[in-house]
């Protein structure tokens, strides 16, 4: 682990984690991505003074809040806001708008605390040391088949949505993603045209931002569900699949009998069957 002293950084803020890049070392990062290890980790390894993420409503085995702790290895200042004071995938709104809920232990040895604004916390990190040093491995970020069935559509499990490419047309993709619309504005994160998609609910949140996108994929006639945060780990597709519990799902959805409450894999199950 090292830290460079210098002087202030200034406060950026994006939509998710995947775009801080190189340009913002040395400055303190309020990202719209959920706070687990995988988004830690592309937004620590640029060399940042401070981060704040979502809680996206922490959910099952803390999945949502994981990351602040993560980069505690390298003496990263990091912190999560409040998924229902602020808009999940939405940078911008979370420092004009979030409360933060969790601190790692060089944040609040900044002064910062559960309960202060997004805002007075970045302007907090602002003034803390350049954190760089090679992150440990993360777990997530990655992609499985689950069946690949001649005749039936193939079904396949993403940790991050974006890992979407063209061959899967025609798949159902089950996701650790949160089903939020980056900034509330459409977006062309589910890239194929899908049998069926299911997300994390992000905890839903502040005017429902975490499930956001399944009336946004009504519009393109793809059947779309979010599983309650804790009901199975945000980021963790494979947990989601087997774990999930659907808290929301679009009318696509519905008219395939697929309904709230209903266990993801019996909802992939479903579809498998009418196909």
């Amino acid at each position: 682990m090292t830290t460079i002293a210098t002087d202030t950084g200034e406060i950026f803020t994006v939509p998710a984690s995947s775009q801080v890049n190189a340009s913002h070392h040395g400055q303190v990062i309020v990202s719209g991505s959920y706070g687990g290890e995988y988004n830690a980790f592309h937004a620590g390894k640029w060399g940042l003074r401070g981060v704040v993420l979502n809680d996206a409503g922490v959910g099952k085995d803390n999945a949502g809040v994981r990351g602040i702790f993560y980069l505690e290895q390298i003496g990263l200042a990091a912190a999560t806001a409040d998924v229902n004071t602020c808009h999940i995938a939405d940078g911008e709104h979370m420092l004009a708008h979030g409360i933060v809920s969790h601190v790692n232990r060089f944040a609040a040895a900044l002064g910062c605390v559960a309960g202060d604004t997004v805002r007075a916390t970045a302007e907090r990190m602002r003034h803390a040391r350049i954190a760089t040093g090679e992150l440990s491995p993360i777990s997530g970020g990655k992609r499985y088949t689950v069946s690949e069935t001649p005749g039936k559509p193939r079904v396949i499990c993403l940790d991050a949505a974006p890992m979407l490419t063209p061959q899967d047309k025609g798949a159902i993709a089950v996701t650790g993603s949160h089903a939020a619309l980056f900034r509330g504005k459409p977006d062309n994160i589910i890239s194929v045209r899908l049998r069926a998609v299911f997300f994390s609910d992000g905890g839903v949140g502040m005017d429902a931002a975490g499930v956001s996108r399944l009336p946004d994929l009504d519009a393109k006639h793809i059947p779309a569900g979010a599983a309650a945060a804790m009901s199975a780990s945000i980021g963790d597709s494979r947990s989601i699949y087997n774990e999930g519990i659907l808290s929301h799902v679009n009318e696509a959805a519905r008219r395939e009998g697929i309904v709230v409450g209903m266990p993801v894999k019996a909802a992939v199950d479903r579809l498998l069957a009418a196909s």
